[in-house]
């Protein structure tokens, strides 16, 4: 134990030698999570409770133009912009502008009731319920085409969702005007066709208690954040280790009856340490800085054990990592841009920046051999999904062999260098 602990001391001291990297260490990864969590609120928030202006070209002047413009004004997604020139809002959406216009062809709804009569006088007639003869049945009328303009930098999420909508729209203008012409022909009342929707769609999301649990921006990255930060210890940790092979200490501690894995041991504890504390910063950040820049606040009641739990394990996973590196390497210039450019891979990899369902097949199957994943699922399954301990078993014991599967091999390499 007396070397264990000189070990650990021995690492504190050569933290506090440099104490500007160990702050950028804890300040860094303040710093991301606050950046990124503000920007991606602020898109959730622009989807969701400012309009989107957009502009509507009404050739039409008629019935189904007027239900167009109430259900996108009435969407509360978008500010309807009239504008009596097609050309016109074609140059404003092409130069950026605006996002989106909408152009709605002449006689579009005198054109979509004649048709829809056509098609109903010609059912009726066939079954022998009238004697009465339209006129217009033999007219050919074309078919109309609302034109979408799409600004060249929006999504392609975006324009699906527009089409859809718009879709959507027509077709229940469609059926409406078809059950009406029925309804004028078979000579009923209003009621005598129901037009309420008869299938309709409940969100139903899962409850923790009596609450509801409704995943937001804060929930999303204080975890996925929180993991790139302690494995960004990679860094000081495998340089630190390099420094001690090239300046000699290495040498110095393994002629004196100190066995390398009292010194890995003792760098374990230190590094964990920091581990624990970087986490416990940003989930107070999380819990107490976000709500005052109106962000949402990290809920932890009740689980705050847990998500501890998962971030040991993750520093353990970590620390692994970072003491192979520093064993492999050779020198300062090999570890430091290795172990970071690794890091962030890892994290792309792991589903921190891209969600592993939007991934292609090939790196969903990739991402399921990356710790960060192991440990960004446990940490959802604990503030989204209320897992308990032993749901989140797997996922931990996956970041602890990782651990023990790089400790093994750093000892097997430094005892073949040894050797040699």
């Amino acid at each position: 134990m007396y070397k264990l602990w000189s070990s650990i001391k021995k690492e504190v001291l050569l933290l506090k030698r440099d104490l500007g990297g160990l702050v950028i260490l804890f300040v860094m990864p303040l710093v991301l999570i606050i950046t990124i969590t503000l920007i991606q609120d602020s898109t959730f928030k622009t989807v969701n409770d400012s309009k989107i202006p957009i502009l509507i070209v009404d050739n039409d002047n008629g019935e189904v133009s007027k239900v167009i413009r109430k259900n996108l004004e009435e969407s509360n997604s978008f500010e309807v912009i009239s504008k009596p020139n097609e050309n016109e809002a074609k140059d404003l959406v092409l130069k950026g502008k605006y996002q989106l216009a909408i152009v709605i062809p002449t006689k579009l709804s005198t054109d979509l009731q004649l048709k829809v009569n056509q098609n109903v006088n010609k059912i009726v007639s066939e079954f022998g319920m009238t004697d009465s003869t339209d006129v217009s049945s033999d007219q050919k009328i074309d078919a109309k085409e609302v034109k979408l303009y799409f600004d060249p930098a929006v999504q392609s999420t975006f324009k699906n969702a527009v089409k859809s909508s718009i879709d959507k729209m027509i077709s229940q203008i469609e059926t409406k005007s078809i059950y009406s012409a029925f309804q004028e022909q078979l000579g009923e009342d209003e009621t005598a066709f129901q037009q309420e929707n008869f299938i309709t769609f409940k969100e139903i999301t899962p409850k923790k208690g009596d609450k509801e649990i409704i995943p937001n921006s804060t929930q999303h990255n204080v975890p996925a954040w929180t993991l790139f930060a302690i494995f960004f210890i990679v860094i000081p940790l495998s340089i630190n280790i390099v420094k001690e092979k090239n300046q000699g200490t290495m040498i110095r501690l393994r002629t004196n009856p100190v066995s390398y894995f009292t010194v890995i041991a003792g760098k374990t504890i230190t590094f964990l340490v920091i581990c624990m504390v970087q986490f416990y910063l940003m989930v107070a950040v999380g819990v107490y800085l976000f709500p005052q820049i109106n962000l949402p606040a990290l809920q932890v009641e009740g689980i705050l054990g847990l998500m501890s739990i998962v971030a040991l394990f993750a520093g353990f996973a970590a620390i692994g990592f970072g003491i192979l590196l520093g064993t492999i390497a050779k020198t300062q210039e090999q570890s430091a841009p290795f172990g970071a450019t690794s890091v962030v891979i890892l994290a792309a990899v792991g589903g921190v920046w891209v969600p592993v369902f939007a991934m292609p097949k090939i790196m969903q199957v990739i991402a399921g051999i990356s710790p960060m994943n192991w440990g960004l699922n446990a940490f959802y399954d604990v503030i989204l999904r209320n897992a308990t301990f032993l749901d989140i078993v797997p996922e931990i014991s996956y970041l602890f062999l990782f651990f023990i599967a790089m400790i093994l091999i750093s000892l097997f390499y430094d005892e073949k260098k040894r050797a040699v």
